[in-house]
């Protein structure tokens, strides 16, 4: 057989749907509604040409000093990925023997599993609450990496770094800490990366939401030197090309219009959920750029496919009863928010 064992039993990914037609709201996939800075439009009209023939910095050298920068450390604690999925592609060939596993919460992002599948050891799901309690028996069920989303996708809902604290000091793995909604947050764990002591925590930050580049493909993480010099020694060779180092470089070095934009993303979170209440709607407290809600008769499946008959894209998420009976919203601009509240009027 051609094809390996594992893969042909593989579930793969199923990302969200990318909608053809250009007139749709499009709400599913938790991209930021704004532009990304105009200096990553200055990087790509000035960019040289003549450096496509050569191969990029294979270790993002100009990129990571501004970043340790940006989040008060230093550049050998920063890893950089071809967006934060490659990260923990790499992570799991890091830290995972052949004979362990992956943990991550119950509900969270459906990838962690696949991850799992895809690398070739069983993934356990834990319930947030049961995470949070100060014992933990991951030990005994060979867990030696676990991903933790905070903010968490698909709920929205923040577990302070109190508790994320407690449970990687419990833990004999690697702890992720996924921070790709982290900006739209009142508060973040990076401090729990960059203050010695924390031997096994990694916190991970993605340029798609909150820099407005899903469609560039960067992210990084920060932790301790052992663990991010164990991850350059698996990555691909030259994994972040020449123009999205330049972009992702530019962005960093414009804080201003970022937080702009995540301000306004907060504001019309806060917005929507009053409006969505207001309907009966049962909203999760997020803390992320999207909402988690049911809607009063708990007919998700139902709202999901009227929404997308009137060219209204959320997401849902119907393979568990823990997530079946409600959609995942994407906090868009003002008048995608106005459009989406009408079809669900209507």
């Amino acid at each position: 057989m051609m094809i390996a064992k594992y893969v042909q039993k593989l579930e793969a990914y199923t990302p969200g749907e990318q909608p053809k037609l250009k007139s749709v709201v499009k709400l599913n996939t938790n991209e930021n509604p704004y532009p990304p800075s105009p200096r990553c439009a200055q990087v790509l009209k000035n960019f040289d040409l003549d450096k496509l023939r050569r191969y990029p910095d294979p270790v993002f050298a100009e990129l990571r000093e501004a970043l340790a920068k940006l989040n008060g450390t230093k550049a050998e604690n920063i890893f950089v990925g071809n967006g934060s999925d490659e990260i923990l592609s790499v992570a799991a060939r890091a830290f995972v023997e052949d004979d362990e596993k992956i943990g991550s919460l119950d509900p969270s992002y459906s990838l962690y599993k696949t991850l799992a599948d895809i690398r070739n050891v069983p993934w356990v799901g834990i319930d947030t609450a049961e995470a949070e309690k100060p014992k933990m028996e991951l030990r005994d069920k060979k867990v030696s990496l676990f991903l933790w989303t905070n903010p968490n996708a698909p709920t929205g809902v923040f577990a302070p770094e109190k508790k994320i604290k407690a449970f990687a000091k419990a833990f004999s793995g690697v702890v992720i800490v996924d921070e790709a909604y982290a900006d739209f947050a009142k508060e973040n764990s990076m401090a729990l990366a960059v203050k010695r002591g924390n031997r096994n925590v990694i916190v991970m930050r993605t340029f798609s939401k909150s820099y407005s580049l899903a469609g560039l493909r960067v992210g990084y993480c920060v932790g301790p030197k052992d663990l991010i010099d164990a991850m350059y020694k698996v990555k691909d060779s030259y994994n972040v090309d020449a123009v999205a180092q330049a972009i992702a470089l530019a962005a960093v070095k414009d804080q201003k219009w970022m937080l702009r934009n995540v301000a306004r993303v907060v504001k019309e979170r806060a917005k929507l959920t009053k409006e969505l209440q207001n309907r009966g709607w049962d909203v999760m407290p997020s803390e992320s750029n999207f909402l988690f809600a049911r809607p009063p008769k708990g007919n998700a499946k139902e709202i999901f496919e009227n929404l997308k008959s009137k060219n209204v894209f959320v997401r849902y998420f119907p393979s568990s009863p823990k997530t079946s009976d409600r959609i995942r919203i994407t906090v868009g601009t003002c008048d995608e928010m106005k459009a989406l509240l009408a079809a669900i009027d209507f």
